[in-house]
């Protein structure tokens, strides 16, 4: 087996946790693997010029725990994308991808993310350099559509002039992106999803990876879907009931696991957090991806009571942590 096909096989797993601004970062990353071990996960998006001019090991550095993990990069200079995925690759990371799905107005204006999908030439373009520059797989995320280029033919055009430039994975957000007239939050909500058109999309390249995003909230929901495509992502869920990720690994990845209680995963992040606060960083820097882990549990609202209370106060460490988990236990 050569290693090209060992590393595509790294990423291509049935179920990945979508990147989100100010959500996907290394502290939330290490967090869901005390859930999961097997989803693939994703950093947030990071701009081209940020990894060129930025603090790169802040931007960049990640625990080995966090794998298999992919860095989603936003740009439209292949010269400088084909850069960034070399530093990437470098970094260790096991795929590269690239936005093409974002409809923020600030990536309109850097002219990446959802208004690449009307330039497919210039995507192939970018994902042909970026695979020169790389030996681990480069993929892509786009919407289904955007603006008034929102047929099911418009998005076959565009993945096969991506794919014949060497790209085999893609992630398709079943919506549409209005880039006019609405917010990124109402990009997300208010265009309907169309889940058949990405079904089609499989039929139509058997040989591609396609895999689904959009709306997807359970994991009956996900297993319904691999029915019809090769992957699901979930976005808004996993952050908002992460605890949802508890048995994927026995149900989607079929491994003989054992999903840990809630307060396990609390008590394997202490030593984490510990480890972090030494190095200067804030408990809330941490302690804020883990205040939904008892969504729709007993106890959920004094867990985030205490900890949004307390862990933002000077000198607060993980003790904070395992008070707020006591008083989730007396409820």
């Amino acid at each position: 087996m050569n290693s090209s096909h060992n590393n595509q096989t790294k990423i291509n797993l049935p179920l990945s946790i979508a990147p989100m601004m100010d959500r996907t970062d290394r502290h939330y990353r290490y967090f869901l693997r005390q859930i999961t071990r097997r989803t693939l996960l994703y950093t947030e998006m990071i701009t081209a010029q940020a990894i060129l001019h930025g603090d790169r090991p802040k931007l960049l550095d990640f625990s080995a725990v966090e794998k298999p993990l992919v860095l989603q990069i936003g740009g439209d200079n292949p010269t400088l994308l084909a850069e960034c995925a070399k530093i990437g690759a470098d970094w260790g990371y096991d795929g590269i991808n690239l936005n093409v799905g974002c409809p923020s107005p600030r990536v309109q204006n850097g002219n990446f993310g959802a208004c690449l999908m009307t330039q497919p030439e210039l995507v192939a373009t970018a994902v042909e350099a970026m695979q020169k520059a790389v030996k681990i797989p480069v993929t892509v995320k786009h919407r289904i559509g955007v603006d008034e280029c929102d047929r099911y033919k418009d998005m076959v055009n565009f993945v096969r002039i991506v794919s014949e430039a060497g790209c085999t994975n893609f992630s398709v957000h079943a919506r549409k992106a209005w880039l006019q007239g609405l917010s990124p939050k109402e990009n997300r909500d208010v265009p309907p999803l169309r889940y058949q058109d990405v079904y089609r999309l499989k039929q139509d390249f058997p040989h591609l990876w396609i895999e689904i995003n959009g709306g997807i909230t359970t994991i009956e929901q996900t297993q319904v879907h691999l029915k019809s495509v090769d992957a699901v992502m979930i976005g808004r869920a996993a952050y908002d009931r992460p605890y949802l990720f508890a048995t994927v690994d026995r149900d989607i990845f079929a491994e003989d696991a054992i999903a840990k209680s809630r307060a396990e995963i609390v008590e394997g992040m202490l030593p984490y957090i510990d480890y972090w606060l030494g190095k200067g960083i804030r408990l809330n820097s941490i302690t804020r991806h883990m205040l939904q882990l008892f969504a729709e549990q007993p106890g959920t609202k004094a867990w985030k009571r205490y900890i949004t209370e307390k862990a933002c106060l000077s000198g607060a460490d993980s003790l904070v942590v395992s008070a707020a988990l006591a008083r989730v236990k007396s409820v």
